[in-house]
């Protein structure tokens, strides 16, 4: 296999080589190369000790008890080099980490304990400079041509040894465009309940990736067939079989699949603008009730939702910005779409959203819109979208206004008090209803003679 490796791979294969050890590039970059993708994800594994290691490499660190020294990368300095020993592991009591370790002989003895055949191949450099020999005992480069995530050996206890894997399997599969195979998709539903001994942190970030990548709708669908969904985000699963199909109202899903297809259609590329679209009517099953007349509504379904969003929020230890925001999206995207709203109603809009979640919230009702049934958009949003353009040349806030206290205090010699943040606001509020104009002459001109 002709391979172009960086100057800084080869001399590392190159060390150790000429040290007598055995080295092979191994994980992502394998997996990138043989799809001829680019990579920078360079992982070597090695029959030398860590020890050894060090010894090659002067000045790598080595701080665990995983054999992985981390040597300098001097293309990626963020990403360094992971040289790891061989090595066979014990049992996984807490369903993540093996309690033992003992370093390998072999390269085989340290590929039977990866994850996916895709990911248990590993690349020997021969006295060519651009020649690799292969090695690769569970047919990963046959599941690469089929596009197939399948488990190293019996799946079950590949997912017994680290449960993460599971929402592993999904995240890849949807980032390169694969399926599942058969069997390692019944060990996932098999053994959904170990995912809740894994942390939650790994799990949102797995998660996230799934909602970032270029199909989210399709990895959140696998995510739901496989039961994880149903463990991880019972309150989702709950949607499903909902009904809100009814006379007079446009939707044509019921209230799970009206959120997929929401997803399917968001506009937005932010994983948290996409859970929120994912989520923002899970409220729905709490409020649903059917009228004598067969109208089915769901009063206050979003204060729910915010509730719920809360929850999920602090179960899936967003950080704070991300939790403002995804709140934010769920609690106000009920917002009206009337040509006779007020500037200050429109105004008021966007403080409840915040000026850098407008373009997030517009995307979350497109595919509100088009995941119910609805067109893209209508005159009433388009002229919606007009007004927020010229709402925001307005100041939102006392600080946005052309003079300040100083100003203040310096025109009515006034001294630094209440008096001088009553004078400011007056003034904020005439420039909010249009009666004088937001420029310093106006200001100047506009404050109290009488004081």
């Amino acid at each position: 296999m002709d391979v172009k490796l960086p100057k800084s791979v080869k001399e590392i294969l190159v060390k150790f080589q000429k040290s007598g050890y055995e080295i092979y590039v191994v994980g992502g970059a394998v997996r990138d190369l043989l799809m001829e993708r680019s990579t920078n994800d360079w992982d070597f594994t090695t029959n030398a000790t860590p020890e050894e290691i060090l010894r090659v490499v002067p000045g790598g660190l080595y701080n665990n008890q995983f054999g992985t020294v981390f040597t300098d990368n001097p293309d990626e300095p963020d990403r360094p080099y992971e040289i790891t020993t061989y090595r066979t592991e014990g049992e996984y009591k807490d369903f993540r980490h093996p309690d033992k370790i003992a370093w390998g002989k072999t390269l085989d003895e340290d590929i039977s304990r990866r994850d996916f055949t895709i990911n248990a191949i590993a690349l020997e450099h021969s006295a060519k400079d651009s020649d690799f020999k292969v090695h690769d005992p569970y047919q990963g480069q046959r599941d690469l041509e089929v596009k197939m995530i399948r488990a190293v050996g019996d799946p079950n206890s590949r997912f017994a040894e680290d449960a993460l894997r599971m929402i592993r399997a999904i995240r890849i599969a949807t980032q390169l465009g694969f399926t599942i195979d058969k069997k390692t998709m019944e060990a996932i539903q098999t053994n959904a309940g170990l995912i809740n001994r894994i942390s939650k942190e790994r799990i949102k970030d797995e998660l996230f990736k799934i909602l970032a990548s270029s199909d989210p709708y399709k990895g959140i669908t696998i995510f739901r067939d496989s039961g994880l969904m149903a463990e991880i985000i019972p309150e989702l699963e709950k949607c499903f079989g909902v009904e809100q199909k009814s006379p007079g109202r446009h939707h044509i899903y019921d209230v799970g699949n009206h959120l997929l297809m929401s997803l399917k259609n968001c506009q937005s590329k932010d994983p948290i603008t996409r859970f929120a679209t994912l989520i923002h009517d899970v409220g729905k099953p709490q409020t649903y009730k059917k009228l004598g007349t067969g109208v089915i509504t769901f009063y206050n379904h979003e204060m729910v939702s915010t509730k719920i969003a809360e929850s999920i929020a602090e179960r899936l230890k967003f950080s704070n910005k991300e939790k403002d925001r995804f709140i934010k999206l769920v609690r106000w995207h009920q917002f009206t779409v009337d040509e006779n709203q007020t500037d200050s109603a429109i105004r008021r809009f966007i403080r409840n959203v915040g000026l850098e979640n407008v373009e997030e919230m517009l995307a979350l009702r497109v595919g509100d819109r088009l995941g119910g049934g609805a067109r893209e958009t209508s005159w009433r949003l388009e002229e919606f979208k007009k007004r927020l353009i010229e709402v925001q040349k307005q100041p939102f806030k006392i600080s946005d206004l052309k003079i300040d206290g100083n100003d203040v205090m310096k025109k009515l010699n006034l001294k630094p008090g209440p008096e001088v943040g009553k004078i400011l606001n007056d003034l904020f509020e005439k420039v909010v209803e249009k009666e004088i104009n937001n420029d310093r002459k106006s200001l100047l001109a506009a404050l109290p003679s009488n004081i």
